[in-house]
């Protein structure tokens, strides 16, 4: 299979795919909604809460923050994160509307 060809698609539809692609695992999941939870930033809770080993929890939080899903900051020695607020509002935005958009019913179509 060749390569895909980006020039095909917006910066949005690229940046929806990334940010859907680094959601696509489970242990993500859970750190975003521990995260929104927490309606705070996290300092270092997840590996307790998670119970993941904290090498495992630093490489999925690098992954959601490469996507732009989350933020961090240093406090102190430590990393503190939380949810990017732009860009989460973009993606629930254009989530919405893909949603939306699709006029589903109860009848199969196939």
């Amino acid at each position: 299979m060749g390569l895909t060809k980006t020039e095909n698609y917006t910066d949005e539809q690229l940046q929806i795919a990334k940010m859907m692609k680094v959601m696509g695992h489970p242990a993500r999941v859970t750190i975003l909604q521990s995260i929104i939870k927490t309606e705070t930033c996290v300092c270092g809770d997840l590996v307790t809460e998670i119970g993941l080993a904290q090498s495992t929890i630093s490489q999925h939080l690098k992954e959601l923050k490469a996507a732009g899903l989350i933020q961090g900051t240093i406090e102190g020695t430590s990393m503190c994160y939380c949810i990017n607020a732009k860009n989460w509002n973009m993606l629930n935005e254009q989530m919405n509307r893909l949603f939306n958009s699709a006029n589903c019913s109860d009848t199969d179509c196939c």
